[in-house]
């Protein structure tokens, strides 16, 4: 007698996707966009010691923190990541991560190049994601129009943005996000997820 094959394989781990590029690239603009979207994801948001930008909220784009106290929470071994940039602290919340992925959530960070390349070590089964712009001379634009930046400053972006396109082999995949057509972008993001849950082998991310 033939036994009755079981079609109950299919259950989708949670994943951990990454999200990262360099300085001017729009990851910021693309996590928005994914929000908007309404799906089911859950999106870490990263805390830093820096003082918040014109039109930021607690909360919503970082958590806010003295230096001090950022440093107290990194004795305490209370991040999963963190690293000095531009001078400024910014690192990602354990406790974040541990509930939405205990919940079965899918998991959005968005961090800088440094913090991917932690992330790939102390998570190797996460999905990272590279943003690249169409081309240099839109993403230097990008930087010019933020004006945000001191001249010193932009030029340090701008020489460390160079350098971190080395760590591009690091990375699963590569997203280009070009001018006016960040939809494009959005959805091929959320197709790289949709066929992560299709693999027959599941990534199994760390908690």
């Amino acid at each position: 007698m033939e036994e009755n094959l079981s079609f109950d394989l299919y259950h989708p781990q949670p994943l951990m996707v990454v999200i990262s590029g360099p300085s001017g690239v729009g990851k910021d603009a693309v996590v928005k966009a994914l929000k908007a979207r309404n799906l089911t994801f859950h999106f870490v948001v990263t805390m830093t010691s820096r003082v918040p930008r014109q039109g930021e909220v607690e909360g919503v784009d970082y958590f806010f923190n003295t230096r001090e106290n950022f440093e107290q929470l990194i004795a305490e071994d209370e991040f999963l990541e963190y690293a000095l940039v531009y001078e400024d602290y910014k690192g990602i919340p354990r406790s974040q991560i541990r509930q939405a992925l205990s919940s079965g959530t899918d998991v959005i960070l968005r961090v800088d190049v440094q913090g991917a390349d932690t992330l790939r070590r102390l998570c190797p089964e996460a999905v990272l994601i590279y943003l690249i712009p169409s081309n240099e001379a839109e993403w230097l634009e990008r930087l010019r129009t933020r004006k945000t930046e001191t001249a010193e400053s932009l030029a340090i972006r701008i020489q460390t943005a160079r350098s971190e396109l080395e760590h591009l082999a690091k990375f699963d995949y590569v997203v280009v996000n070009a001018h006016d057509r960040l939809d494009e972008a959005v959805d091929t993001i959320i197709a790289i997820i949709d066929a992560e849950h299709h693999r027959v082998e599941p990534r199994k991310v760390c908690l």
